[in-house]
């Protein structure tokens, strides 16, 4: 299948279900119908193919096998971004029950009001190293010379990688150490290696010209952690999605109304604003993780990626309008792990796989989040969160084994 097919646009059929078992062979060969013809292929490893053991190389060591999450597709979505308007299925890998179903509520609800618009606002993979010196005084001065070393950075960076490029080099003195702060642009990939290895041979450059007493390419760490660096500075790609949805498509599809939302909204960042955290969204870090397990990403940057805001207002004429900010999403469409078996068949449903997709990608992804918040955010006003994972995402033994159980 090639990753430069059209999109999809609008048309996608409701998602079969069987309300009386769900999870039969017959069921799920229906959903993956579904898939393949929205995906205009086979989709042979979500149906079960296995993956050969060599595809694995680079990736882990000391392999034993594959993994197997529960994989689930919400929606459909409907989302405007940057390469015009598109609707898709959106696979899930997660073993929380109702999350699936909670995210795709929201995708109907947003979808009724016609969808989300989402739009990358801003791109840059940051390092920052840091290099230290005897006193103040000796890192003041290396952090001027380190500022205009911009070009010769540069030509480092471009001797290493023909995707990546060094657009920006900045220094912070703390004490007697300096704060590196490098930004790279890298195409397609999330490029985490690259840019450290670019960034490991500008520094030892830097420390050598300056005569620090040390260096350290990790220096101040901030990857695959909760920080403030990514909340104010932004990391990776930048997102925001918002929408428009009707008082009455609430009040029908969620019952709750725009009023309920921003209280509970305005609430919850009391409560944010006390804990001192950097992700002021309610459940982005369970879509974000299930797309990104089901979509060969670094799960690990569900910590940076969670990070952002939700907002919530009543406009003039009464309806709600809602927006998600995500400045910190580490994703890709090449390389990594979004080469084979399922990671690729999935990204191929999102209409997301292979160059010149990042940024689509990115944006579906906030679009998602947005989605999963306001389904989230209308449960709890409406008080029905608790009812839906007792009736859903309940671990309990069917009837007859339990009547069974000493």
């Amino acid at each position: 299948m090639s990753p430069d097919r059209p999109r999809r646009q609008r048309g996608l059929r409701r998602i079969p279900r069987v309300a009386a078992d769900d999870f039969t062979a017959a069921a799920v060969e229906a959903r993956r119908a579904l898939l393949r013809e929205a995906a205009g292929g086979p989709l042979a490893h979500i149906g079960g193919a296995p993956v050969p053991p060599e595809s694995a190389r680079g990736k882990v060591e000391n392999l034993v096998g594959h993994a197997q999450v529960p994989l689930g597709i919400a929606g459909p979505l409907l989302a405007d971004t940057s390469l015009g308007e598109c609707e898709v299925f959106v696979p899930m890998a997660t073993t929380e029950g109702a999350l699936v179903a909670s995210y795709s509520r929201g995708m109907a609800i947003l979808k009724s009001a016609g969808g989300a618009r989402a739009r990358q606002t801003r791109e840059g993979l940051t390092q920052n190293p840091i290099l230290v010196f005897p006193d103040a005084r000796r890192a003041e001065e290396a952090a001027r010379t380190i500022r205009a070393r911009l070009g010769p950075m540069q030509a480092v960076c471009a001797a290493t990688t023909r995707h990546g490029r060094l657009v920006s080099l900045d220094a912070e003195v703390v004490g007697r150490r300096v704060i590196l702060r490098l930004v790279f642009t890298t195409g397609d990939a999330i490029g985490i290696n690259m840019a450290a290895r670019a960034t490991d041979l500008c520094l030892a450059e830097l420390a050598r010209e300056t005569g620090a007493e040390a260096r350290y390419v990790h220096g101040q760490d901030v990857e695959k952690r909760a920080n403030a660096r990514a909340l104010v500075e932004g990391r990776g790609r930048s997102v925001v999605c918002d929408a428009t949805v009707g008082r009455d498509l609430l009040l029908e599809a969620a019952r709750t109304t725009p009023e309920e939302l921003v209280a509970i909204q305005r609430t919850y960042a009391v409560g944010f604003a006390q804990l001192g955290t950097q992700n002021w969204t309610v459940q982005s870090a369970n879509g974000l993780a299930a797309v990104m397990l089901a979509c060969g990403q670094d799960v690990a940057y569900v910590t940076e990626c969670a990070t952002g805001l939700l907002d919530f207002d009543v406009t003039g004429g009464g309806d709600l309008y809602c927006s998600i900010w995500l400045p910190s999403l580490l994703v890709g469409t090449v390389g990594g792990g979004t080469g084979q078996g399922t990671a690729t068949e999935c990204l191929d449903v999102l209409g997301c796989r292979g160059e010149g997709k990042a940024a689509h990608f990115a944006e579906l992804l906030g679009a998602i989040c947005l989605a999963g918040d306001l389904s989230l955010m209308a449960a709890f006003c409406a008080h029905e969160f608790s009812a839906a994972h007792e009736r859903l995402g309940r671990n309990r033994p069917p009837a007859a084994e339990s009547d069974s159980t000493p």
